[in-house]
């Protein structure tokens, strides 16, 4: 199994973030087979359904040098992980209130060298510090979502896009988003990567005020 679905979307990658992404799925068969963080019978999608679906947030938005991103409920690392061999100038930190995944986290981003992660055993509304974005992978509905991360953004923004939250959410949100939905930005990922998972997958952005 290798990243050549990677490599379709993403031409540009340099030959280092190519090693790291054909790195991955070795590494999440043998701690996936320990420490249950994606389905077995999705292993062998594990480049199309969790790696090409978190780097989703790279078709929304290009992190500049010196960004930082805390992603929430990061599970086995997605969308962290691939976010972070994508933008190896800016930094990521892990959090799952879950400690054995982060042991994931922590083995898959040694084993793929990352020097720009860290991680943390802790609930989001738990950590002491400020980030420019947040992102998450429907961790939960986007209202209690909102509610954690009170305090967590530093004031000044200086990528794209104002700083705020970035989201990877499928179906119809209008009904869950409620008083939210009109203040967000919708990104369909069919619009960026054909194949049929797609299909009713987003991106949301909600900036931060």
């Amino acid at each position: 199994m290798n990243a050549d679905i990677i490599f379709k979307y993403f031409p540009d990658l340099n030959p280092k973030q190519k090693e790291q992404f054909n790195q991955l799925y070795e590494l999440y068969s043998i701690w996936n087979a320990q420490i249950n963080v994606i389905s077995r019978k999705e292993i062998d999608l594990l480049y199309e359904r969790h790696i090409l679906h978190s780097l989703g947030i790279s078709k929304v938005i290009q992190f500049k040098p010196g960004t930082k991103i805390l992603d929430v409920g990061t599970g086995g690392g997605f969308p962290g992980i691939p976010l972070a061999i994508m933008f190896p100038e800016s930094h990521f930190h892990l959090v799952d209130s879950i400690g054995k995944k982060i042991k994931v986290v922590d083995e898959v981003s040694k084993g793929v060298g990352l020097t720009n992660l860290t991680s943390q055993h802790e609930r989001a509304e738990k950590v002491d510090d400020k980030f420019d974005f947040v992102v998450s992978r429907a961790v939960t509905e986007f209202p209690v979502f909102y509610s954690w991360l009170k305090g967590k953004f530093t004031g000044k923004s200086f990528n794209d896009k104002p700083n705020g939250i970035l989201y990877l959410k499928g179906g119809d949100l209008q009904e869950e988003f409620g008083r939210f939905y009109n203040k967000c930005e919708f990104f369909e990922l069919k619009n960026f990567f054909r194949e049929e998972f797609f299909e009713t997958k987003k991106v949301v952005y909600f900036q931060w005020k």
